[in-house]
C-alpha cells in the first residue's frame, strides 16, 4: 500500500447504544430513554462532525446484545434492543454536512441486491458520505430468524479449532462474494446512464445499464441495480477484523480494517499480515487503510477515569473486557499511545466511548485539540466526500466502455 507522505492520522468512532461498557446506560448523563429516538442518535453524530472526525459507525446485529458471546443471554440489567443501523444513517445523514456515516450490517443472513440499493440510496443522502461495514453471523440464534441454514452448535473457543475453521472460512468466503456483488451492482449503472431530456422523451440509456451476472457458490444476482451509480461511484466497504480468516476479507474486499491490537508490536504483526494477504490477493497497489480500534475511558485527570471505570465494573458485576484494548486516562496520554500506534504503521483510529456521551465529548473536546497541538489531526474539513477525506480516489466504473 502506498503510504502517506503526512504525518497526519485518520480518526472515527464507534456508536453503539449508551456506549461500549455495559453499565454505561446508568451513568448521570447518560440518555437511557432517547436510545430509540433520532435525536439521540443525531446528536451524537454532530458531535463527532464537531470533532472533525472522518467517520461514524453505527454498530448493528440480528439479535439481542449478550455478554456470553456467541450464545443468548438472559440479563435484564444492560441495554438490549436496537434501532436499524442503516435506517439510523439515513436518518443522520442529512443533520450533517461533512462527515462519514458507516452502519453496520449482517452479510450472512441478508441479500446482496437489497443492501446495494439501500447503501447507494444513503451515499445519495449524504451527498458521497457513505460506506458500510460488513460482519459475519455465527450466531444460532440469528440463524433461527431466518430457517435457511444450519448453524454448527460451536462455542467461540471453538471457531479456532479444526472443526471451526472450515466453517468460519466459508462464512467469510461468502462475505468475499457479497462484498463483490454489491460493488458490481454499485457500478450497473454507468455514471451518465440518466439522460433526462423532456425534449427527446429518453430519461435513461438504457445501453448503459448492465447485467452484472454473478454466479458464485452463495448467491445469483442477475442485475442491473434499480438505483444509479452513488456519487462515490464505491462507498466504502469496511469490516473488523481479530485473525487470519478475516484479515483476508479486509485484504481482498474492503476499503477500511478495523483491527484489535494490543500494542505497538502487535499492529506491527497485524498489518504485516495484512498486507501479505493484500499482495497475494492482486491489491498491492490499491489504499486499503487499517484503523486500530480502542475502547476509551477519558477524563482530564487519569484517576478519575479510572475511578468511573471502576464504579461501571462495580454496577455491571465484572470487569469489561472485549475484543479491544480498554484505554483509561486523559486524552494527552491517548495521543501518546496513538501517536506510537501510527509510528508502528496504522493508518487511523476507532475509538469506542465506553459511555455516552461522555467519552464522545471527551474525544471531540479534549483528545481532537491534542492531537491538533502536534499536528496530527486536521483542523477542517477538506474533502466534501468519505473517500476524500480518506485519500481515496473515485473508481472508474468497470462496465463503462474505455
Amino acid at each position: 500500500m502506498p503510504r502517506a507522505a503526512h504525518t497526519a492520522l485518520h480518526l472515527a468512532v464507534a456508536l453503539d447504544g449508551a456506549g461500549w461498557h455495559p453499565a454505561a446506560w446508568r451513568e448521570p448523563g447518560a440518555r437511557p430513554g432517547e436510545l430509540f429516538t433520532a435525536r439521540y442518535w443525531t446528536d451524537l453524530a454532530t458531535e463527532a462532525e464537531r470533532g472533525l472526525l472522518d467517520f461514524v459507525t453505527i454498530d448493528d446485529s440480528l439479535s439481542l446484545q449478550t455478554s456470553r458471546h456467541p450464545e443468548p443471554d438472559e440479563r435484564t440489567d444492560q441495554v438490549r434492543g436496537r434501532l436499524d443501523a442503516v435506517l439510523i444513517a439515513a436518518r443522520v445523514a442529512p443533520a450533517t454536512r461533512n462527515i462519514g456515516v458507516i452502519p453496520t450490517a449482517v452479510v450472512t443472513h441478508t441479500e446482496p441486491f437489497h443492501l446495494s440499493k439501500a447503501i447507494a440510496t444513503l451515499d445519495f443522502v449524504s451527498a458521497g458520505r457513505a460506506g458500510i461495514q460488513v460482519r459475519v453471523s455465527v450466531r444460532a440464534d440469528e440463524a433461527t430468524h431466518f430457517g435457511r441454514r444450519t448453524v454448527p452448535d460451536l462455542r467461540a473457543e471453538d471457531l479456532a479449532t479444526s472443526a471451526g475453521q472450515p466453517w468460519l472460512k466459508e462464512l467469510f468466503d461468502e462475505a468475499a462474494d457479497y462484498v463483490e456483488v454489491l460493488r458490481r451492482l454499485w457500478d450497473s449503472w454507468e455514471d451518465d446512464a440518466e439522460i433526462r431530456d423532456a425534449a427527446t422523451g429518453r430519461f435513461i440509456d438504457r445501453d448503459k445499464l448492465h447485467y452484472i451476472d454473478f454466479e458464485g457458490p452463495h448467491f445469483h444476482v442477475k442485475g442491473p441495480s434499480i438505483t444509479p451509480r452513488p456519487p462515490q461511484g464505491q462507498p466504502l466497504v469496511a469490516a473488523l477484523a481479530h485473525a487470519t480468516v478475516p484479515y483476508e476479507l479486509v485484504a481482498r474486499s474492503a476499503d477500511i480494517g478495523f483491527v484489535t491490537p494490543g500494542d505497538a508490536a502487535d499492529a506491527r504483526a497485524v498489518l504485516a499480515e495484512i498486507r501479505a494477504a493484500q499482495d497475494s490477493a492482486g491489491r498491492a497497489g490499491e489504499t486499503v487503510h487499517v484503523f486500530g480500534d480502542l475502547v476509551v475511558l477519558l477524563d482530564d485527570d487519569p484517576a478519575a477515569a479510572a475511578d468511573r471505570r471502576a464504579r461501571l465494573d462495580e454496577r455491571a458485576g465484572a470487569a469489561y473486557s472485549g475484543d479491544a484494548r480498554v484505554f483509561t486516562g486523559s486524552p494527552a496520554q491517548l495521543a501518546d499511545l496513538l501517536e506510537e500506534w501510527r509510528d508502528a504503521g496504522l493508518t487511523g483510529f476507532r475509538l469506542r466511548p465506553a459511555v455516552l456521551p461522555h467519552d464522545l465529548e471527551q474525544i471531540t473536546r479534549r483528545l481532537v485539540p491534542e492531537l491538533q497541538r502536534r499536528g496530527l489531526f486536521r483542523t477542517a474539513y477538506e474533502a466534501s466526500t468519505l473517500r476524500g477525506l480518506l485519500g481515496l480516489p473515485r473508481p472508474a466504473n468497470r462496465y463503462a466502455a474505455a
